[in-house]
């Protein structure tokens, strides 16, 4: 059993796919060919913005964000201790510092009510992550932003398909950003990535940001990076996000499926939470369980992989830890309780439900 079915997937869209690719091959524009553009005008549909900047990853998608809203040195970013590692990183790249907020237990999401508490002179923008495929509370988080006039980016890499309140991820702050990594719910052949806004100035900075700083040919107003999409990954991104609705669907209802059987199967088993007139791509199907080192031996002796988002809080880890410090335990409780417990299962659109059934028994004998 594959914890992420990509093949399947692929023999869907293969001829369709297989025809884009041949077209980038005769036109030789690998990098930032028409396709690109072609891309961003079917994202920002779907997201429902003005404008997408497709960009060469997830992690570069945030540190666009944050260089195009001026994050300098010495400067503070609100976000989450519970995420991957590429979140505070590009925080840290630009000399600024994240100050973590942790997490809620039912959402694993930033805690909207420990927000104010950690809003500085120095804060210059609050980055929570929309966590294992459903949003942050951000009809809280940026009521905050707007009284304290600090923007809101979200941090979207899990997220991307998912609603809150009827507005799509990436729609929902001043700007989104998204990761279309292989194993995203909707993810290239390659690491690729897109930032989103309404803002038109923002817009416009963030694609010179994305090219070097550069406004046309050998000028550049600002600093960039090399932020740039390779065109194959936008002709597969194109074909991808064509069955992507359905893919979503599919995703919910496995994700709904996994609940209600898990439940009945074993009450103590703690399976995710919706809130927030909220849906959910699941990213990850996440469960929380009691022995996990135990949980995971047994599933693996019946061939079910598994994977652990995320086993160390990153404000417990050493590149964010102060020099001379402790381990940093005990600051963010809820965060670390929920990194000893989280139990991720396989997921992905094509899971039938012979394979669920075998996960849930697996599952309900494991712990």
């Amino acid at each position: 059993m594959q914890f992420i079915d990509l093949k399947t997937q692929y023999a869907l869209i293969k001829e369709a796919l297989d025809a884009r690719l041949n077209t980038v091959f005769e036109h030789g524009r690998y990098i930032m060919g028409p396709e690109v553009a072609e891309l961003e005008q079917d994202l920002a549909a779907f997201v429902g913005v003005e404008h997408c900047i497709a960009v060469s990853s997830g992690t570069d998608a945030l540190l666009i964000a944050l260089m195009a809203i001026g994050i300098e040195p010495g400067d503070e970013v609100i976000t989450t201790p519970f995420s991957f590692i590429a979140t505070a990183e590009v925080i840290a790249l630009l000399g600024a510092k994240p100050i973590f907020v942790d997490i809620t237990s039912d959402t694993y999401n930033l805690d909207p009510n420990l927000l104010e508490a950690a809003i500085s002179e120095k804060t210059k923008a609050i980055m929570p992550v929309s966590l294992y495929g459903q949003c942050a509370d951000f009809n809280e988080i940026n009521a905050i932003g707007a009284a304290t006039g600090i923007p809101v980016i979200e941090d979207a890499a899990q997220s991307f398909g998912a609603e809150y309140y009827g507005s799509k991820s990436c729609a929902l702050s001043e700007i989104g950003c998204t990761s279309f990594f292989p194993s995203k719910p909707l993810g290239g052949y390659g690491d690729s990535g897109a930032c989103f806004t309404n803002d038109d100035a923002l817009a416009k900075l963030m694609r010179e940001i994305r090219v070097h700083g550069q406004d046309r040919r050998y000028h550049h107003p600002v600093i960039g990076i090399n932020g740039r999409m390779d065109t194959m990954q936008a002709a597969i991104l194109i074909e991808k996000l064509k069955i992507f609705p359905q893919e979503v669907e599919a995703r919910q209802r496995i994700g709904a499926t996994y609940s209600e059987k898990i439940t009945a199967a074993n009450p103590a088993i703690k399976v995710p939470t919706l809130k927030n007139k909220a849906t959910s791509v699941y990213a990850q199907y996440t469960i929380e369980v009691e022995e996990r080192e135990t949980a995971i031996a047994s599933l693996e002796a019946k061939g079910i992989p598994t994977a652990v988002h995320y086993p160390t809080p990153l404000h417990m880890q050493p590149a964010f830890m102060e020099p001379g410090s402790a381990s940093g335990a005990g600051a963010y409780p809820v965060a670390e309780a929920a990194a000893e417990r989280v139990l991720s299962l396989p997921m992905h659109p094509y899971l039938d439900n012979e394979q669920i059934d075998a996960i849930v028994s697996a599952v309900a004998d494991s712990v």
